[in-house]
């Protein structure tokens, strides 16, 4: 599939993670783009899925929270998984929801570096 839009940092895609193995995130759903631009020749990105906000997920440091604006695309409460971090080509990459604000991207950030043990 060709998309028209390289994309960026930040931004919210419509990915299809199928196939999976085991308890990896599966199906057809959003994900954010976590690397920076700057990063690699080959046309992969750096995601982090994006899935159903759960109460359960309220204190785990790698979820974090989204609520749903026109900006980001998103239509219901939602949770970036950070722990489920994954390269993927971009043909993976379906259509671009939105984008997230720069705020809630320090926040990915340093969940990610949390769950790599990053000082």
């Amino acid at each position: 599939m060709s998309i028209n839009h390289f994309p960026k940092r930040g931004e919210v895609w419509l990915v299809n993670f199928d196939p999976t193995i085991g308890a990896e995130i599966r199906k057809k759903r959003p994900a954010v783009v976590v690397n920076s631009n700057a990063v690699g020749i080959l046309p992969i990105k750096l995601i982090a899925p994006i899935t159903d906000w759960q109460d359960r997920f309220k204190n785990n440091i790698w979820h974090i929270k989204v609520s749903p604006d026109a900006k980001n695309g998103l239509k219901k409460a939602s949770v970036i998984d950070t722990l489920q971090l994954r390269g993927v080509d971009t043909q993976r990459f379906i259509k671009r929801m939105g984008l997230l604000s720069a705020p809630l991207m320090e926040e990915v950030a340093a969940a990610i570096a949390a769950v790599v043990e990053y000082q």
